[in-house]
């Protein structure tokens, strides 16, 4: 991955505290990040997305005119790319909220600069990262292209379902893909009910992707938000 493009990457920042925006910049600018653009409210965050969407959002949660969720919502509606909280509020339903929302990370101040750094670009890695029909796991590889897992010299078929899903996990890779998101990816717009379904599905391709199925290393859970795939470096 070429961390050069990565850091190119325009990032929209938003907090209501020049103290605080000062600080994220000059972190963000000490890791090569240059294309940094900063607003303190909603209304300014909206304006400036509209204009010339980001790559990233690090937003705050207790905004002046509004609040970081509701942004979130605004901001996705005009453009597909990645939120991180950056936030005072560490309660657990604020971060429930926030991953259920579809954000990628969630930071309670106050932060180490290291910390911050290794997020966003994990976060970046893992958004821009080289189109594959290849994906390699712990125990197995994913041929997306034939729609079959590679263990152990073994080729196993997967299931349009299966497919599906795993494409969806893949797309998410390393963050949480939560069960609606997934339950619609594999039934469409109208996903509800099928959570036992897709339990059922999330068991059989453990059972081809992971060598100990009953502990899973590759596709885990996060209880009560979603699943997370975790690939292999490339």
């Amino acid at each position: 991955m070429n961390l050069t493009y990565l850091k190119n990457k325009r990032i929209l920042l938003v907090d209501d505290e020049p103290e605080i925006l000062d600080l994220v910049v000059s972190v963000l600018q000490s890791g090569g990040f240059q294309n940094i653009v900063t607003a303190g409210s909603v209304r300014e965050a909206v304006s400036l997305a509209g204009k010339t969407p980001p790559e990233l959002a690090i937003l705050d949660v207790m905004l002046p005119d509004g609040d970081g969720f509701e942004l979130m919502k605004i901001l996705k509606q005009n453009g597909d790319y990645p939120v991180l909280f950056l936030t005072a509020r560490g309660e657990e339903e604020d971060k429930f909220r926030g991953f259920g929302l579809g954000a990628d990370d969630y930071i309670v101040k106050p932060f180490l600069p290291k910390e911050l750094l290794f997020r966003v670009t994990a976060i970046l890695r893992r958004t821009y990262k080289e189109d594959s029909t290849l994906v390699r796991l712990k125990d197995s590889a994913v041929d997306f292209s034939r729609a079959e897992v590679i263990r152990n010299g073994e080729h196993i078929p997967l299931t349009a379902k299966e497919h599906d899903l795993l494409l969806a996990l893949y797309r998410g890779a390393g963050r949480i893909v939560t069960i609606d998101a997934l339950c619609e990816a594999a039934w469409g717009d109208n996903p509800f009910g099928y959570e036992n379904s897709l339990m059922a599905h999330i068991r059989r391709i453990r059972e081809k992707i992971e060598a100990n199925p009953s502990q899973p290393v590759s596709l885990v859970t996060v209880r009560g938000l979603g699943y997370k795939l975790l690939v292999e470096d490339r």
